[in-house]
């Protein structure tokens, strides 16, 4: 029994063994195939000295006439050998992308293991792990999809560029190659541009911030609105030189004070702010590496012409607003029928060599005018009485008639946050007895408190205001309909198409259409025919003839005011908060949305005058521009 039983285990060890060596085989044989099938197909290391350079993506206005920006152009790119590029910039980019450039052979195995680690973890891809060898491949073969085949391609070519060429000469290409923003590709193209200078001559912390832009170069850009997101890289890389020994301690500690100095865009961009956040989107669809070889054709909304305007109508705005303390202004322009933004200015100035007053800091919000910030996009302001109109829409939905009585007199709306809420209005007068009418036309603050504590409701005021496209924080206190919210420009703007279009939300869009590089289009965005409808279309026209009434809004601001539009009848609100740190006009007609912002970057107060005077003679100036253009 005991010599059977031997016999048979035997038997399956060595039938284990045979079927274990046969499984190995086969799946050395699929690999080899997979591998050799996949060899055959691609690209070889070579090809980097015989490429030519990839088609730009080119971004135009509406019409497809004006060319707004292009996301690479084909001779921005200054090739330059390793010994002329910075050994700074090397040690900087080596530190802040692939610490074990010198030590792996094109895949970091620990990093790589790692990032999938905490993708799998965090269950999406927002870990890295890539080596440059694993980058330069990337960006110059390949593409940004994440399947099994894509990155087997780039682990094969990685390991064969490693074993045919030194570590300098792999350096020499990532860094001639990589994109570093604002049409910048390659280390002194990029110097050139940002600092004016060549590669060679990079300092320490000009160095370290071309290495922290690689990460996400629209984004970090420094000339955008992320700036303090650009000096917590740096400061990273800066760390990382230090941990792996390429700076001392003292010189880590010294340039972390330091901040760099940049000099002005020299490339065309047209729309700056507008372009930009095209660019941004661009990015998150496609990846940057797909851009810049692309060839793609992305017409936007723009209205140039609209545009060339609307950049004069703010700079002269200013300049006329400057004795009010005013520094700086934005504007918005939105088809109400089709969400199109036909202009956008973000700040007086985007191309303006210094902030103001000089010598002031950005980060330590110092500035009362920054050129590069985007206030139309992402400063959330006071908006002032600019929402009264939205509570008295709720109201109105709800039966309130524009006749309803209500007594403006002096009135304590209870304790809110630790102090009794007793608004007054701006003139410092009461009326008595008004209709919600009179109330709204003339901007009455403590009827609007009555309409929008008793009346409309704050809950479903609220409730209107989000619904309208107001998605910043918007707290359930009576001084929100005061301005006690904070808003930006942009979704203001669009929030009232509700007004213009009969009650109707359409989403704000700035892409009309894409086309690849064989003119076929990937992209055309969707008629918005199903349109959600927030307030009914009755209230819709009773806000509308309320607003553009001169003789309701007379007592107030009087005739022929900078809320008169000759020859049109134009709704338009305006809105002050109470220590004059922002200014506000919002006007519509069916065809356009006109929204203007005037202030300061750092909420400094303005001097005490009232909105029709400042960012009201601004919008009008441009309204009267728009229209004739617009009907």
């Amino acid at each position: 029994m005991k010599k059977h039983k031997h016999h048979y285990i035997h038997n399956i060890l060595v039938w284990t063994g045979r079927a274990t060596m046969v499984i190995v085989l086969l799946f050395i044989a699929i690999t080899s195939v997979v591998v050799l099938n996949y060899l055959r197909d691609l690209p070889q290391p070579e090809d980097f000295a015989e490429s030519q350079f990839n088609q730009p993506t080119k971004i135009y206005d509406q019409t497809g006439q004006v060319l707004l920006y292009k996301v690479v152009g084909e001779e921005n790119r200054t090739v330059v050998p390793l010994d002329k590029i910075s050994l700074y910039l090397q040690q900087a980019v080596i530190s802040a992308e692939d610490g074990q450039f010198y030590q792996h052979h094109g895949l970091n195995f620990r990093g790589l293991s790692r990032a999938i680690l905490t993708d799998l973890k965090l269950r999406n891809s927002s870990q890295g792990g890539s080596t440059i060898t694993q980058q330069l491949i990337r960006s110059y073969f390949l593409n940004n999809q994440k399947t099994v085949k894509r990155k087997t391609e780039e682990i094969i070519l990685s390991l064969e560029l490693e074993r045919k060429y030194d570590k300098d000469q792999i350096l020499e290409w990532y860094l001639n190659q990589v994109p570093f923003g604002s049409n910048f590709y390659g280390a002194e193209t990029a110097s050139q541009g940002y600092f004016n200078k060549p590669a060679s001559d990079l300092s320490l912390i000009e160095a370290t911030t071309l290495a922290a832009l690689i990460q996400a170069p629209s984004r970090l850009s420094p000339y955008g609105q992320h700036i303090d997101e650009l000096t917590a890289r740096r400061i990273y890389v800066l760390q990382r030189m230090a941990q792996l020994g390429y700076i001392s301690q003292a010189q880590l500690t010294e340039a972390r004070e330091e901040e760099p100095t940049f000099d002005n865009l020299s490339h065309a961009l047209k729309a700056p702010h507008f372009t930009l956040h095209v660019v941004q989107e661009l990015e998150t669809t496609y990846g940057l590496s797909f851009l810049q070889r692309s060839g793609l054709k992305v017409y936007t909304t723009l209205n140039w012409s609209l545009q060339e305007k609307a950049e004069a109508t703010i700079e002269d705005g200013i300049e006329k607003n400057s004795i009010y303390k005013i520094y700086n202004g934005s504007l918005v322009a939105i088809n109400p029928k089709t969400g199109e933004i036909l202009s956008l200015v973000g700040s007086k100035d985007y191309f303006a060599t210094n902030s103001y007053p000089i010598g002031c800091s950005v980060a330590k919000n110092e500035c009362l005018f920054n050129p590069q910030f985007d206030i139309a996009h992402l400063s959330e302001r006071h908006p002032g009485s600019s929402l009264k109109p939205f509570v008295y829409a709720t109201a109105f939905d709800k039966g309130i008639f524009p006749s309803h009585i209500v007594i403006d007199e002096q009135t304590n709306f209870g304790n809110w946050g630790g102090k009794d809420y007793v608004p007054g209005n701006y003139d410092g007068l009461f009326r008595g007895v008004v209709t919600l009418r009179q109330a709204l036309a003339q901007s009455l603050n403590i009827p609007s408190v009555k309409v929008f504590m008793y009346l409309a409701g704050i809950k479903d005021s609220i409730q209107v205001l989000e619904s309208a496209g107001i998605s910043s924080s918007l707290p359930a206190v009576p001084s929100l309909v005061l301005g006690g919210g904070g808003v930006t420009l942009l979704e203001l703007t669009g929030a009232y198409g509700v007004f213009a279009t009969g009650g109707y939300k359409v989403e704000p869009f700035d892409i009309l259409k894409i086309e690849d590089n064989q003119g076929r289009i990937i992209f055309q965005a969707r008629s918005q025919e199903e349109k959600r409808q927030v307030i009914s279309q009755s209230t819709a026209q009773t806000i509308t003839d309320i607003l553009s009434s001169e003789k309701d809004r007379a007592p107030m601001f009087g005739y022929n005011s900078n809320l008169y539009i000759p020859g049109y009848q134009v709704a338009v609100k305006t809105g002050t908060n109470d220590d004059f740190r922002d200014s506000w006009a919002i006007g519509y007609t069916p065809e356009i949305i006109v929204g203007v912002w005037l202030g300061n970057n750092n909420q400094t107060p303005m001097a005490k005058v009232p909105s029709v005077t400042t960012a009201g003679w601004t919008w009008n100036q441009f309204m009267q521009q728009a229209l004739p253009i617009i009907l």
